[in-house]
């Protein structure tokens, strides 16, 4: 039999100085791309990942894809982003 393990946590995952500081991290980082702006793409690109012990970010995927360059960005961003706070 397959063991699902989960642990229950008090505290979630921050990044450095909170959910603002998350959102203006990204506005000074993710550049729309020029391919997308000639095509007038417009929506969203959904992205999960894992935050682990030590604050690193891993296992990044796009669960909502817009469009190849637009998905190619948010995953160049995503993969320099600062180590969080973990949970």
């Amino acid at each position: 039999t397959d063991k699902i393990l989960f642990r229950v946590i008090e505290q979630l995952p921050e990044f450095p100085g909170g959910a603002t500081e998350y959102m203006k991290w990204l506005t000074r980082n993710l550049r729309y791309p020029t391919s997308a702006e000639e095509l007038k793409v417009d929506g969203k690109v959904i992205v999960r990942f894992i935050v682990n012990k030590n604050g690193s970010i891993s296992d990044i995927k796009i669960i909502k894809s817009l469009d190849p360059d637009c998905d190619k960005e948010v995953l160049r961003v995503m993969n320099k982003m600062p180590r969080w706070k973990p949970g």
